[in-house]
């Protein structure tokens, strides 16, 4: 039986690496993922989100994937709720506030722009995520010595301070989050979540203002 276990890793490895597409490298625990995605079983109850009637549409549902794009916009929803409480005493107001200064700890600066699109966001949605955190003390901002036309953001002092005292919180956020999804379930999550987020992310950057048909139809080829 070694000698076949060995070659049906090998297989899978193989389709593994065909997937990558050579876009990007890997690791051990992202093919760990990838082999999760393709045995472990599935025994769970879920709950009905629509009702008994429009059947015709179950089929086309079925066919267009909807309900993974719903169930993802669910649990944002879900996070979004647990993160308020987190934040309840905090002088963070928002999810975003806390990704904003959560990202400038791990920089010295950046720009305004390259942190609004590390954030997924539109410009005057990120511009006003920034002028609270500003206002409130939270983060500075001044002009780039090497592009007077840029201006650079870091956390303060008092940032760092208000971030290091909701971690804990947070941390339960992540927890709860997780739910009952077993180690080699999140496991299996994340490989998922990266691989989604490093496609996405291209498009993002690079292709953001082209039309849904024209990204359908680079998808479908």
């Amino acid at each position: 039986m070694k000698k076949e276990i060995l070659i049906e890793l090998i297989n899978m490895l193989d389709d593994f690496e065909a997937q990558q597409n050579n876009q990007q490298s890997y690791t051990l625990q992202d093919f760990l993922g990838y082999m999760n995605t393709k045995t472990s079983p599935i025994d769970f109850t879920t709950r009905k989100i629509g009702g008994d009637k429009e059947q015709h549409l179950d089929q086309s549902r079925k066919e267009a994937n909807s309900d993974t794009a719903i169930l993802i916009t669910f649990m944002y929803r879900y996070a979004k709720n647990y993160i308020k409480k987190a934040l309840w005493e905090s002088r963070i107001q928002t999810a975003d506030e806390f990704a904003y200064l959560i990202t400038l700890m791990t920089f010295d600066s950046l720009t305004k722009t390259e942190l609004i699109n590390k954030q997924i966001m539109e410009k005057t949605s990120g511009i006003e995520v920034i002028k609270r955190l500003v206002k409130n003390g939270l983060i500075t901002e001044y002009s780039d010595p090497s592009d007077r036309r840029s201006i650079r953001v870091a956390i303060t002092e008092n940032g760092r301070q208000v971030i290091l005292s909701v971690l804990p919180a947070m941390g339960q956020v992540s927890q709860i989050v997780l739910g009952n999804l077993t180690s080699t379930e999140t496991s299996m999550l994340s490989f998922l979540l990266n691989k989604l987020d490093h496609f996405h992310y291209q498009i993002y950057s690079e292709r953001r203002h082209e039309s849904l048909d024209t990204l359908y139809n680079q998808l479908s080829k």
